[in-house]
């Protein structure tokens, strides 16, 4: 959970266009626009090292992005990251309190060992939640453990955080756990039939 923001040193962004975002990437920064709360869009540049460091494995890392001493406290809502090299090329921010709640995109984990003999297959790699913006969860864990074959784990089942609460449909499949025989013959009835001897 996210109790406690990273904060990080932020300029204000005053030259735009392509040119000056490709001149601040090679400078080690990176353009990102912070919205919210009714406020005109900021542009900033943070330092990209950092950025990417606090973002890592978790898009919706809480920040305080320090601006000369303004401190706005923010969500990350985009992450653009750079196709190939590592890197990250833009990040979107939304405004928080910390007494808000927001909607949040999150990752679902699996966990525990179900039935021998099962396989389990994620349905939702992602499902939305309502958190408190303090206390967003990194993951979302869903316990497999001694599940049966030909079970559907879904959004309703799942044993969610203190005060998070699921935005996705209560009976959207989350994880299915099927008997490792009948993955093996889906699979089998997916393969192109081998061509007839002539």
């Amino acid at each position: 959970m996210a109790n406690n923001a990273v904060t990080l040193k932020a300029v204000e962004r005053t030259v735009f266009g392509k040119g000056s975002a490709r001149r601040a990437r090679r400078a080690g920064q990176v353009p990102v626009v912070v919205y919210g709360h009714g406020s005109d869009p900021r542009h900033l540049l943070l330092d990209e090292h950092s950025t990417r460091l606090t973002l890592r494995g978790n898009d919706n890392a809480l920040v305080e992005l320090d601006v000369d001493g303004e401190r706005l406290l923010a969500i990350a809502k985009d992450v653009q990251r750079h196709p190939i090299r590592t890197g990250i090329q833009h990040v979107d921010f939304l405004l928080v309190n910390r007494n808000e709640r927001v909607e949040v995109e999150v990752p679902v984990v699996v966990v525990g060992d179900a039935e021998p003999g099962t396989l389990h297959m994620i349905e939702l790699a992602h499902v939305i939640v309502s958190a408190p913006a303090v206390s967003i969860p990194e993951t979302i864990e869903v316990d497999v453990t001694g599940v049966a074959g030909g079970t559907a784990i879904r959004m309703a089942d799942i044993a969610l955080p203190s005060g998070v609460t699921a935005v996705t449909d209560a009976e959207a499949d989350v994880v299915n756990v099927a008997e490792g025989k009948a993955v093996a013959s889906e699979v089998a009835a997916d393969e192109p039939a081998e061509a007839g001897a002539e």
